[in-house]
């Protein structure tokens, strides 16, 4: 048995989901721009250069999704799939998954971001298993705050480790494992796996996987 695990933002999509799902918000003037705008682009710098604190980005990401119900969330990101994430997906990225799922790997995408914004992009991609942030919620609302272990840095691990426990299976249930990734804030999933593979990677991630001996690729058009 193989496994294999993708990290999405600037991996398998050309953009960060985060971001962008917070700009179609401001756009909307669903989110205030005089506020939010800056305070998007300086969490999204922080996360390039590996010095985020995922609990303040969490209260920025989560707080909107407890500011109104349910059912506007769900056809506002309707819209943003159609509009703005499906045009960041391509065909490159697409063969590599299914090339995964056709020899019949056990396929999971691993992301930081929340399962709201995400879970749609999964199936998209026609991969079963999300291991992302889980916004809490009560009573189909959410609450603003996450659930458990952020799916981030060294959380990857943990929430992976969970996931495979919870199915029965361990690391060494696998013959081969990849992670595909495009960020040096993956270093420890991308160490766990028999094959770490830089995709697209920032300068830090590339000059240690060319150190390191990794594959390198791309998956831009």
């Amino acid at each position: 048995m193989e496994l294999a695990l993708f990290d999405l933002d600037n991996t398998l999509i050309a953009g960060d989901s985060d971001f962008e799902w917070a700009q179609f918000l401001i756009g909307k003037g669903i989110l205030d721009r005089s506020i939010y705008e800056s305070r998007n682009l300086e969490f999204y710098e922080q996360y390039r250069a590996g010095t985020l604190d995922i609990d303040a980005f969490l209260d920025f990401q989560l707080r909107p999704l407890a500011a109104h119900p349910r059912h506007l969330l769900d056809t506002w990101h309707r819209e943003f799939m159609a509009r703005h994430l499906l045009p960041l997906v391509n065909a490159k990225a697409r063969r590599l998954v299914r090339q995964h799922l056709d020899s019949g790997a056990l396929c999971a995408i691993v992301t930081a971001t929340n399962s709201f914004v995400t879970a749609p992009i999964a199936r998209e991609f026609g991969i079963a298993h999300l291991i992302a942030t889980i916004p809490a919620q009560e009573n189909g609302q959410f609450t603003g705050v996450p659930r458990g272990t952020p799916s981030f840095r060294e959380g990857k691990i943990v929430r992976v480790d969970a996931w495979l426990e919870a199915i029965g299976l361990w690391w060494g249930s696998f013959e081969r494992s990849w992670f595909y990734s495009d960020s040096l804030n993956d270093l420890p999933l991308l160490s766990k796996v028999s094959h770490p593979v830089a995709v697209d990677p920032d300068p830090s991630l590339r000059a240690h996987a060319e150190t390191a001996g990794w594959s390198i690729t791309s998956l831009l058009p």
